[in-house]
């Protein structure tokens, strides 16, 4: 029986620079740091207040996993913002808001009241979009 998710994967473009953000910006730990068999590279990071769940920060790249060719294309898709990082929560949207925006974050979308909560989009350095969630119980 399955009793958690322990690892969700984002596809960076550049693993150094996807960590710098990640622990610079967002204020995330690095979980582990390794690298596995040749190139390969083991990265990952957590909130501070919870690394029950880590982000794999990974560069596709050709390899068991990937083609040459679906290597190249998953990070033309990343390039164009296809692909989203997650659902970070947060207890003050806009207070988080503010300080990414701050510390040079970009944002798609202020935060915005939903029927779940406030919500804002942001764009991670390689593309990906986030959103930054207060749930509605938090208000």
């Amino acid at each position: 029986m399955i009793t958690s998710i322990a690892h969700a994967t984002i596809y960076v473009l550049n693993q150094d620079e996807a960590l710098d953000f990640y622990k610079n910006k967002l204020g995330f730990e690095v979980g582990d740091d390794m690298k596995v068999e040749g190139s390969f590279r083991w990265l990952t990071v957590y909130p501070k207040s919870n690394s029950q769940l880590q982000l794999v920060l990974a560069e596709p790249k050709e390899g068991p996993m990937f083609t040459k060719d679906s290597a190249e294309k998953i990070r033309s898709l990343i390039k164009e913002g296809a692909f989203g990082a997650g659902v970070f929560e947060t207890e003050n949207c806009q207070k988080t808001y503010e300080e990414l925006v701050a510390k040079g974050v970009e944002f798609i979308q202020p935060p915005t009241k939903q029927l779940y909560g406030v919500e804002a989009m942001g764009i991670d350095n390689s593309g990906n979009w986030f959103s930054l969630v207060q749930r509605k119980n938090k208000i």
